[in-house]
C-alpha cells in the first residue's frame, strides 16, 4: 500500500458515495487505474465494504448506554452461547469481548431510560451468565467512526 492508496481511502471513508471519477480526480489518477486500486484495496480485505450511517434518533434510539459485563462462566460452549443471544438483540449495536475485567463492552442503542430499563431486567440480568453490570450513559457523541 503506498501513499495514494492511502489518498483513496481516506477520501471513501470520508464519503464512501464518491464516485470513482471523483476519487480519481482528487487523487490525481485516471478514473481506471484508479478503480484497479479500490478493487484491489477490496479484494485485499483493507475495504471491508460500505455502508450508510444511520442517525439513532430519527430510528428511534436517541439513547446510548455503554454497559460493562462481567460474566461467572468460563467454559467455551457457556460463553459463546452468550455471545450468540447478545450479539442477536437489535438494541445492541457494538458488542466487544475484552481482556481482562469487564469480560464484555457493550453499547446499545435503544429508544428511553424506561426501554433501557425493560432490556436490563429482561435480557441482561436475566442471563445465567452475567455476573455483575455496569450502566454508563451518554451525555454527548464528541466524536464516532461510525
Amino acid at each position: 500500500m503506498d501513499s495514494i492508496d492511502r489518498q483513496i481511502l481516506l477520501h471513501l471513508q470520508q464519503d464512501g458515495r464518491l464516485t470513482n471519477v471523483e476519487v480519481a480526480k482528487r487523487v490525481g489518477l485516471t478514473p481506471p487505474s484508479c478503480l484497479r486500486r479500490v478493487k484491489r484495496l477490496e479484494e485485499a480485505g483493507v475495504i471491508a465494504g460500505y455502508r450508510a450511517v444511520i442517525d439513532p434518533e430519527a430510528m428511534g434510539r436517541g439513547l446510548e448506554v455503554l454497559v460493562d459485563i462481567e460474566i461467572y462462566a468460563q467454559d467455551r460452549k457457556t460463553i459463546e452461547e452468550f455471545e450468540a443471544t447478545l450479539a442477536s438483540y437489535d438494541e445492541v449495536i457494538e458488542l466487544r469481548r475484552m481482556y481482562g475485567s469487564p469480560h464484555y463492552f457493550v453499547r446499545i442503542a435503544i429508544a428511553d431510560n424506561t426501554a433501557y430499563e425493560a432490556f436490563v431486567m429482561d435480557k441482561l440480568t436475566g442471563h445465567p451468565a452475567v455476573q455483575r453490570l455496569e450502566s454508563r450513559l451518554t451525555m454527548k457523541t464528541i466524536k464516532s467512526s461510525f
